[in-house]
């Protein structure tokens, strides 16, 4: 006899409890409910660096959006905690580099196992009643015309209500962007499995329920999904109020998670009614059935009520008052935390750290055992049933519990030049931080502090770590040798510009092409204006006249003298006197050949040429000049330490603007670098820098809170807890990074190799510098060596680079 209990629909597996079904539209999940759900992917403020009035005004913001959901629609909000991305893997083109960053990969390796959260939202809407079973039968049968044009009605207004809801969101958090089919699909399976991995949507996007369970599950008392133990945990009672975030401490946890919240949302009149039903029934429990009848045949008030009972009464009529102003609407919410591990022992000690979170703040939260199941499928975007445990809230406690705020890891990958980060960093909590430049196209940046901060240890830091680049080249303007241990040891060239060793420079050299000419022009005018000339339609044709008379003379002949020569204008002649071999700046800019050479990294020292201050001008000028062919679309670093004490003078800030724009489009990220925070109040050039540096990095600075301080703190934007995390600061150790998508304290937690490179400015170094330049050799190893790092210089031999470590030279 033909037994027919296998053909029962009876669910067996997994697949048979998930609602996802298939794919009617780009990003959309139509579910066997006959609804559609569409994920977001996105990040909130973090509570480190907003102030009280700007969390408040986020959630104001939040809280208008989620009120205008009304019945047939639910929101998941889920903060995914998941162990962090390995430690990225770079080609580095110089042995040096290359050793720093193998330290700082061990380094990041052994700080134990490092956590990030991910924050979805899931808008979910279940047509009207009568739609259910034509969108079943769209799929499974030819439609009539005006059943599949009524179920795709459907879809285009569940998606049209979730791009205005997004276009709101947009204005309230950080970040929000809407996953494709792969990266939803992605996401669903990482709620439903262990293994992580991405997925690939199938060329037929159906019974994604089956390609999206891949592990086994079992439940009673104990869920277990594969080979890990499921706990859940559900929230079930709530404080007398709630403030934003009030469970942020749970994305600084160190172990993995999901904490999902459901909104099931009701309209007005649904609402009004719960709350009406809740009021009667606690208004009726104040009094018992005797002091009912009591009063009723003694005509007297009882003397005692139930007070609980009473207050319980009086909170559902304000209820009903907040949803009288409009100003909130009421849902069913069901909040948990989903914890899985391998081991029993861990699971329930994960378990039980969440639970005292949740409890520090005045909840009340249960640990799942019976209800373990459903309260785990409750807790998957798209499945509304599961769990029966529904408390009424309104949008704005919702916006406060939900997982809205956020710690900022950074972004994984510098998006601009499709490479790793830049710097993987550290912060005071479990959760990594990754150092990017670039905003955009932008990697212009600006680096404030006091002395003896950290700020050329940073600057060193980074140029070290920009050779992860491919084809990548660094310059730098130093102030103070600073970054000359680290230029040598990437094989780069060190040159002392107004010391005894300067190289020769003849700006003229090209004025026979139409580009050098015109630059000399310029460049001349400048000089003119400089010393007090109004360059007049006259002087300017004399300028030039001269120029032209010049670019045909022998290459050896085009010198500052030679043109002075040959102008026929008593005061041009006068004024671009100081810069020939008879004034005052003639060694460093009137030779008669050009012998500066540039290599992909060149550190440029200009303490000694900033004694003569007449002269800065003139030589950054035309060094920029000389740069600006290299410019060629490779990843190029400038970085300009103590920028404001040479690029403050009428020839750059007339033009730094442009200047500024020009480099981005070369693919140039110019870093700005100062210590001195009066340099910038009295600063022509602030505005300009402030505005074309998206990226910030402040140093530690104890007197950021005085008023004088503080004030040039909010020209950069920074807010009064942000100006206080500098002050209370760690010098040496904390930097704080602020740009437009997000802010966070770090530290950069170098080794001993990283260290010698990066930190080496005492004039101890410098003579050991100068001693290892006279005796020749390989600097990076030797350098090692001297500071008794003889192990690292052996692993520099081990270097996989593209080009070797060049044999030391002179500077």
């Amino acid at each position: 006899m033909l037994n027919l209990r296998e053909y029962q629909e009876k669910p067996k597996l997994l697949a048979d409890y998930l609602p996802w079904a298939c794919l009617p539209a780009p990003g959309v999940i139509l579910n066997k409910d006959g609804s559609f759900q569409k994920t977001y992917r996105y990040r909130g403020p973090d509570l480190e660096s907003a102030t009280q009035a700007e969390l408040v005004a986020v959630m104001a913001r939040v809280n208008n959006v989620l009120r205008r959901f009304s019945s047939g629609w639910a929101l998941f909000f889920e903060a995914a905690r998941q162990e962090a991305h390995d430690y990225p893997h770079s080609d580095f083109d110089d042995p040096a580099s290359w050793l720093v960053e193998q330290e700082r990969r061990l380094r990041f390796e052994e700080c134990g196992d490092q956590f990030e959260s991910r924050y979805y939202l899931t808008l979910l809407w279940l047509p009207p009643a009568d739609a259910k079973g034509r969108a079943e039968k769209a799929l499974i049968e030819r439609a009539e015309k005006h059943d599949a044009q009524g179920w795709r009605d459907r879809l285009d207004a569940f998606v049209s209500q979730c791009d205005r809801a997004y276009d709101l969101l947009s204005h309230a958090l950080q970040e929000i962007a809407p996953l494709d089919d792969a990266e939803t699909l992605t996401y669903l399976h990482d709620c439903v499995s262990t293994k992580r991995h991405s997925v690939t949507p199938p060329e037929i996007p159906v019974f994604l329920d089956s390609i999206l369970a891949d592990e086994d599950f079992s439940g009673g008392l104990e869920p277990m999904i594969g080979d890990h133990h499921l706990r859940t945990l559900t929230i079930l009672g709530f404080p007398a109020s709630t403030l934003p975030g009030i469970l942020d401490d749970l994305n600084r946890q160190g172990f993995s998670y999901r904490w999902a919240t459901r909104f099931i949302a009701m309209d007005k009149h649904e609402a009004e009614k719960v709350l009406t039903r809740q009021r009667r029934h606690w208004f009726a429990k104040r009094k018992n059935m005797g002091a009912i009848i009591r009063e009723v045949m003694f005509n007297e008030q009882a003397a005692l009520v139930d007070n609980d009972a009473d207050n319980k009464a009086a909170d559902a009529d304000a209820a009903l008052q907040e949803l009288g102003s409009d100003l909130v609407s009421f849902g069913y919410v069901t909040t948990t935390v989903t914890v899985t591990s391998a081991g029993r022992a861990d699971v329930d000690a994960q378990l039980r750290a969440a639970e005292q979170v949740i409890s520090a703040r005045g909840f009340t939260a249960i640990r799942e055992s019976l209800n373990g199941v459903e309260a785990w499928l409750g807790s998957l975007p798209g499945h509304v049933y599961a769990n029966v445990r529904q408390p009424v809230l309104h949008t704005l406690n919702l916006a406060h519990m939900t997982p809205l705020s956020s710690v900022w890891a950074g972004e994984l990958t510098n998006r601009h030049l499709n490479a790793p980060a830049l710097i993987q960093g550290h912060t005071h909590s479990t959760t990594p931080f990754r150092i990017n430049l670039h905003v955009n196209d932008v990697g212009h940046t600006l680096v404030v502090g006091p002395t003896g901060a950290g700020k050329s240890v940073l600057l060193a830091l980074i140029a070290m770590q920009w050779r992860r680049y491919p084809d990548a080249q660094v310059f730098i303007f130093d102030k103070g040798r600073s970054a000359r241990a680290a230029t040598l040891a990437m094989g780069g060239a060190h040159i002392d510009l107004g010391g005894a060793s300067s190289p020769s420079l003849q700006p003229l050299r090209d004025v026979d092409s139409d580009s050098g000419a015109t630059f000399a022009a310029d460049w001349l005018a400048g000089l003119a204006v400089k010393e007090g000339v109004e360059m007049t339609p006259d002087k300017k044709e004399a300028l030039w006249s001269a120029i032209q008379s010049l670019a045909s003379a022998d290459i050896t002949e085009r010198t500052l003298t030679g043109l002075v020569m040959l102008i026929q204008h008593d005061e041009l002649k006068a004024a671009l006197h100081p810069y020939t071999l008879e004034g005052a700046h003639g060694r460093l800019l009137d030779a008669d050949h050009d012998d500066l050479a540039l290599a992909d990294t060149v550190c440029f020292e200009m303490e000694d040429l900033m004694g003569s201050t007449s002269a800065v001008a003139p030589v950054i000028t035309y060094l920029f000049h000389r740069l600006e062919d290299r410019f060629n679309g490779r990843p190029t670093l400038i970085i300009l330490d103590e920028a404001w004490l040479f690029l403050d003078d009428p020839l750059f800030a007339s033009r730094l603007r442009e200047w500024l724009k020009t480099l981005r489009k070369k693919n140039v990220a110019v870093i700005f670098a100062t210590q001195s925070l009066s340099d910038i109040a009295n600063s022509s050039i602030a505005p300009a820098v402030i505005e074309s540096c998206p990226t910030r990095i402040f140093l530690p600075n104890e007197r950021a809170v005085e008023s004088q301080q503080s004030e040039i703190y909010e020209r950069f934007g920074l807010n009064p807890r942000q100006i206080e995390i500098i002050s209370q600061s760690t010098p040496q150790r904390d930097y704080y990074f602020q740009s437009s998508r997000g802010a966070r304290v770090f530290e950069i937690g170098l080794g001993p190799v990283a260290l010698a490179f990066c930190g080496a400015s005492s004039p101890s170094d410098q003579k050991l510098m100068d001693e290892l330049i006279e005796a020749g050799g390989d600097f990076a190893s030797a350098f090692l060596t001297a500071k008794d790092l003889g192990w690292a210089a052996e692993l520099l031999a081990q270097a996989p680079c593209v080009k070797s470590a060049p044999v030391m030279a002179a500077e």
